[in-house]
């Protein structure tokens, strides 16, 4: 990923989006292109018009940070936004990821012993680790019985979004499609802001901008965020509805990969489809013979 471009593109979609009455600013004239102009962004900022021109045209390498903060609070960045901000301009300076340990192989970090073990004491809730590409690295029972359309029969690593925009079973799984898919684009554009020379980040973003409209339509917006905590709907194939809760996790022995656990509200439908879901796991999971039957 070029980073000179990448930080053209994302300061010209942030200040696009700004009108002049959002920074107090009156409207005079005719404006050729929406949201502010680089004059009105860099007075805001208190920068040099020349030195905004510049930065916008993707030259941020040395930028300060209080140049830095300075152009987050002209162009209304929030907290996630402002991170990826930072983050290209680190990249720019020539510094990985964020400053952070260099990652290890995520496959073999997450089939490790004791990780599987604390997935798996998770009882009541969905628990999963992901990877930075959006692969589902390992699970707990009920993980593995939720996301059956996502896992399928084996094959590759299961990836959350070759299924999103390749897989046409997700607009089922997921009733607020749009949401997820923007949702997952956005936390794609958070990683490789951390990370431009994550080789199997930047070949996934390829392979679905090729294959995927929507995909490409959504990563020219730009638009990060991070995952962090919410609610979610799901319409399983087994027990049907779901609104379930969600936690992100970091995995600081490891760092790249994130836990999520998904949980229902107890004494709600969604607790009991849980609870039916997990019944039909056990179930499917007696029924397999072992290797000493």
């Amino acid at each position: 990923m070029d980073n000179r471009q990448e930080v053209r593109e994302f300061l010209t979609t942030r200040r696009a989006r700004i009108t002049p009455d959002q920074v107090g600013l009156a409207t005079t004239g005719s404006r050729r292109v929406p949201g502010l102009r680089r004059s009105e962004v860099a007075t805001l900022a208190g920068l040099s018009v020349e030195y905004y021109a510049r930065l916008e045209r993707g030259q941020i390498a040395g930028a300060s940070a209080s140049v830095l903060e300075a152009l987050a609070r002209a162009l209304q960045l929030d907290e996630t936004e402002r991170a990826h901000l930072y983050d290209l301009a680190r990249a720019a300076d020539g510094i990985p990821t964020s400053g952070r340990p260099r990652r290890r192989t995520p496959t073999k970090a997450a089939s490790r012993l004791s990780l599987q073990w604390a997935l798996e004491a998770i009882t009541d809730g969905v628990a999963f680790v992901r990877d930075p590409h959006q692969s589902l690295l390992a699970t707990n029972t009920l993980g593995r019985a939720f996301y059956s359309p996502v896992i399928g029969d084996g094959g590759r690593t299961p990836n959350l979004a070759r299924f999103q925009f390749l897989d046409p079973a997700s607009r089922e799984f997921y009733p607020d499609w749009e949401l997820f898919a923007e949702m997952c684009v956005g936390i794609m554009r958070s990683e490789a802001g951390r990370d431009p020379h994550d080789r199997g980040l930047q070949d996934l973003v390829g392979e679905l901008s090729t294959r995927s409209d929507t995909f490409r339509r959504l990563w020219a917006a730009h638009d990060v965020r991070t995952h962090g905590t919410g609610t979610k709907r799901f319409q399983h194939p087994i027990v049907g509805e779901l609104s379930l809760a969600y936690e992100e996790l970091a995995i600081t022995a490891e760092p790249g990969l994130v836990l999520l656990v998904y949980t229902a509200e107890p004494g709600s439908p969604s607790a009991e489809r849980l609870r039916l879901l997990a019944s039909w796991a056990a179930s499917e999971q007696a029924s397999i013979p072992s290797d000493h039957s």
